[in-house]
């Protein structure tokens, strides 16, 4: 199909409510390491890896080489047999989830429904039904998630279920009580305290909870936070859900899930995105005694399925045998500099944040009221796109710039994309002040 009809196919035959970051959509070709290339033959730096999906590269070698072999081998048989790869996952699963404790898993195929199994975990282990969650999170798009999701724009249609609330979440930089920190006290994790006395039965099933929350703009909660709601999470017999499915394997920085950042023992983890690096799969994985608390039989057909597994367990191996997480520690200190070196140049910045390969810009008009510059940043995404770098777009206000490139991207790449975004917003400051 040319480019024009492969648009023209787009608007015909689906959804409109698939959606663009751009005026036109960008039609993607093929992909390789850091790159991709559009239909016209233009090269892309890849600075958001298809949503934070793309986490050892487009392409990868070393994983498609495995892929290919066990596409020759077996296709799919469905989790009623047992299969090599879903064993070997699980496995390998099992020695690195924080303090290894985390050891049965469910196979899914999607951040989504990783989420509804867990919430199903939890409710079976407790025998309690209510599920506290954060505001301006977001946790996929099955109406079970679409309910534990805190967006609006993301609340498509009649989706309210009983037994599911929403405590205030860590945004320091627009504090919901107006407070600064450290001098807060953290008050808003002491909310997830009171949200569980006001607005539940007082005996939840659980809390779930991004580390970094992704949609929201990668906003990135103080040290003190989740050690603080843990405690509480455990006084009122819930179990504690980190939804990893952006801010997992290595994505942080030297730590394999970002929960640990804080410290934090989870009792169920969930995860999907770069574990796959494109293929489609969803992870659970439980304390053992939590794990089966979930009695009777139950399948995901495609879930564990050997060639998907088969990808995540050599996406695990390939950031293992080559240090990504500790790369994405070292080169995701780097860009920070260079986002703070960007942020002292342009006053239209107001924050730079996040951990890692995970990184956001906050584009405010003013920096004292903190004005959400939310009509400047589709211009500038299409300054981005002229420019060749791609980069997400998100916030509850729609004005983040969303940062999470492959993590073995190296310094020079860094470079190359400082210099592209530099570029971008002078011609973005440039057009709006013609407009």
């Amino acid at each position: 199909m040319t480019k024009e009809e492969i648009l023209l196919a787009h608007r015909d035959y689906l959804y409109p409510s698939v959606f663009h970051y751009y005026k036109e959509p960008l039609v993607i070709a093929r992909g390789k390491d850091q790159y991709v290339w559009d239909a016209d033959g233009n090269q892309y730096l890849d600075f958001f890896g298809g949503i934070v999906t793309i986490g050892v590269g487009h392409c990868n070698d070393e994983v498609n080489r495995k892929v290919h072999a066990q596409l020759d081998r077996l296709q799919h048989v469905s989790t009623v047999f047992a299969t090599e790869p879903q064993a070997a996952l699980a496995k390998k699963l099992a020695q690195i989830t924080p303090g290894q404790k985390l050891t049965k898993s469910f196979f899914t195929n999607s951040g989504t429904e990783a989420n509804e199994t867990a919430i199903l975990t939890a409710r079976c282990y407790t025998g309690s039904t209510e599920i506290v969650g954060l505001r301006y999170a977001y946790h996929g798009r099955s109406s079970m998630a679409m309910a534990l999701t805190a967006q609006s724009n993301w609340r498509l249609g009649p989706v309210t279920q009983a037994g599911i609330v929403h405590a205030v979440n860590a945004y320091c930089y627009r504090c919901p009580y107006g407070l600064s920190y450290p001098s807060c006290g953290v008050k808003c994790a002491q909310d997830v305290e009171e949200v569980i006395r006001t607005t539940t039965s007082g005996r939840i099933a659980g809390f779930i909870a991004e580390p970094i929350q992704g949609v929201a703009g990668f906003v990135t909660p103080p040290k003190e936070y989740f050690p603080i709601v843990a405690d509480i999470v455990k006084k009122y017999g819930g179990l504690f859900i980190s939804d990893e499915v952006q801010t997992g394997w290595g994505r942080t920085g030297g730590k394999w899930f970002g929960i640990e950042q804080w410290g934090v023992q989870p009792d169920i983890i969930t995860s999907a995105k770069s574990l796959g690096n494109g293929a489609p799969i969803g992870l659970t994985i439980a304390r053992p005694d939590v794990a089966d608390a979930v009695k009777g039989a139950t399948i995901s057909t495609f879930g564990g399925n050997p060639v998907t597994t088969t990808a995540a367990k050599a996406v695990i191996d390939f950031i293992e045998d080559h240090k990504l997480s500790i790369n994405a520690a070292e080169v995701g200190a780097y860009l920070r500099n260079k986002l703070n070196e960007l942020k002292d140049k342009h006053p239209i910045i107001g924050e730079v944040r996040g951990m890692g390969l995970l990184q956001a810009v906050e584009l405010v008009e003013d920096r004292e009221t903190k004005k959400p510059a939310t009509a400047h940043i589709s211009v500038l995404m299409e300054a981005t796109r002229e420019n060749k770098i791609l980069l997400g777009k998100g916030g509850f206000f729609g004005n983040v710039l969303r940062i999470s490139p492959p993590l073995n991207i190296s310094k020079t790449d860094v470079d190359e994309f400082a210099r592209l975004l530099d570029a971008s917003f002078v011609k973005a400051q440039a057009a709006l002040a013609v407009a």
